[in-house]
């Protein structure tokens, strides 16, 4: 797929659309999730601009004219063309470079959201759901399995925040380093997760994981250098 199938040319940039989540204190973790989800604990977090819904291909098609990454393995395959399905297969690297792009493009401070930022703003201003709506995943907000690969963003129902898609279509890229023992380590206000490691931080289920996607209190990580078909990001603007 290339940026003129796209329809991507010498205009303006356009940034993805953002919603704001107010900072505040919330239970953080899961005492019945795995143990990398131990302790539940208070945590506050900043207000931020979160991208919406992830970052879509034509989204991302901006980005790839600039020439400053390859395209992603996946950008040719008719399963994951589509301009509005989450752009796939974006290393760590890869998505932390695209905040930068959007930042020197549109001005601001941008950047891929840290797991306490994701996890706020997932569970909608909700405690203790199992899900970003509450007790249940709405009807029709995920197609039934068996999923081939990913589907349009930004068509799903909002969370109480007004956030699409989280935790559905796409695992998502986080700020932090991944610590199995984090929750015991960390700072309880603006935590970033752990100094230093060798995975870093994925929130959300994704198409692999249609019929059975994780709480929002869910962790997961990979090797920052991976490229993975159902993985994807979002990004947040810093609120000055």
């Amino acid at each position: 797929m290339s940026v003129a199938t796209l329809g991507v040319g010498s205009a303006s940039v356009s940034g993805p659309a953002l919603v704001f989540v107010p900072g505040g204190r919330f239970r953080m973790g899961s005492d019945d999730g795995r143990l990398d989800e131990w302790p539940v604990h208070d945590a506050q977090v900043r207000p931020v601009r979160m991208g919406r819904e992830p970052i879509s291909n034509l989204e991302y098609a901006w980005f790839l004219a600039s020439g400053r990454v390859p395209a992603p393995p996946w950008w040719k395959d008719p399963g994951f063309w589509d301009p509005e399905q989450p752009v796939v297969g974006v290393t760590w690297f890869e998505a932390m470079s695209y905040c930068t792009w959007l930042g020197e493009a549109l001005g601001g401070r941008w950047r891929l959201p840290t797991e306490a930022e994701w996890e706020r703003a997932a569970r909608g201003g909700l405690e203790g759901q199992p899900t970003p709506w509450g007790a249940a995943m709405p009807s029709g907000e995920a197609p039934e399995p068996p999923v081939s690969g990913p589907w349009a963003a930004g068509r799903g129902t909002p969370n109480g925040f007004g956030l699409l898609d989280m935790g559905t279509i796409v695992h998502e890229w986080c700020f932090d380093w991944y610590a199995a023992d984090a929750y015991r380590a960390t700072r309880r206000y603006d935590p970033r997760g752990a100094d230093k490691g060798e995975q870093r931080v994925s929130r959300g289920g994704s198409w692999r994981s249609a019929g059975s996607y994780p709480p929002p209190s869910a962790r997961s990580s990979q090797p920052p250098h991976t490229r993975r078909a159902d993985y994807g990001f979002r990004v947040v603007r810093e609120v000055p």
